[in-house]
């Protein structure tokens, strides 16, 4: 039997509000890997090894390069929106006293957003480089595992980003926000 998916139209959207108040009661599990897109809950993909050596070393480059300047989030919401707050691999925010305790990062607070994809590439470079742009964030980054290569959005629109650059190898690129702060794509890697 094919079921025909439903119209947009017809699905109710849970807003942020929803999606906490899920966590607050039980509903959604404590352990559960879920973060809210564009009103959905989605299943967040198990990271293999690959994935978590990259993020960690991101993390310490990051930190290391900027310092007190910014503030480095690993896997904690962004609130984009009514209808989103996704969990990206690392968020690079504005420095904040209480580290967000009273209210997750919204998109003029972020400097930049990587995500590190391997089996989610499609996703990273599709839905949520959409849902990124049109919420204006302006640095956003997606390293890929499997090519090891770098692709960059920049220029963000309501119907997504207008500069899109894939770089490898000894290719280096600069913090939009930074521009002395300069990154390769190699050293990301470990590759000599």
């Amino acid at each position: 039997m094919t079921v025909t998916p439903l119209p947009l139209t017809n699905l109710r959207l849970i807003t942020t509000a929803d999606y906490h108040r899920m966590a607050e009661v039980g509903i959604l599990a404590a352990d559960e890997q879920v973060e809210l897109i564009a009103g959905q809950i989605i299943h967040k993909m198990p990271k293999g090894p690959a994935h978590s050596a990259l993020c960690k070393r991101l993390e310490k480059c990051l930190e290391k390069l900027l310092g007190d300047q910014v503030l480095v989030r690993l896997q904690d919401p962004i609130q984009l929106d009514t209808y989103s707050e996704p969990e990206p691999d690392i968020a690079v925010v504005h420095p904040n006293a209480n580290f967000y305790a009273d209210a997750h990062p919204k998109p003029e607070e972020v400097y930049l957003i990587v995500e590190i994809a391997d089996t989610t590439i499609n996703r990273d470079l599709g839905t949520k480089a959409n849902l990124y742009a049109a919420a204006g964030i302006v640095d956003y980054w997606v390293f890929n595992v499997t090519t090891q290569q770098l692709h960059v959005f920049r220029a963000p629109q309501v119907d997504g980003y207008q500069r899109q650059l894939i770089l490898k190898g000894q290719q280096s690129i600069d913090i939009l926000a930074f521009p002395n702060c300069t990154i390769t794509v190699n050293e990301c890697f470990r590759i000599r």
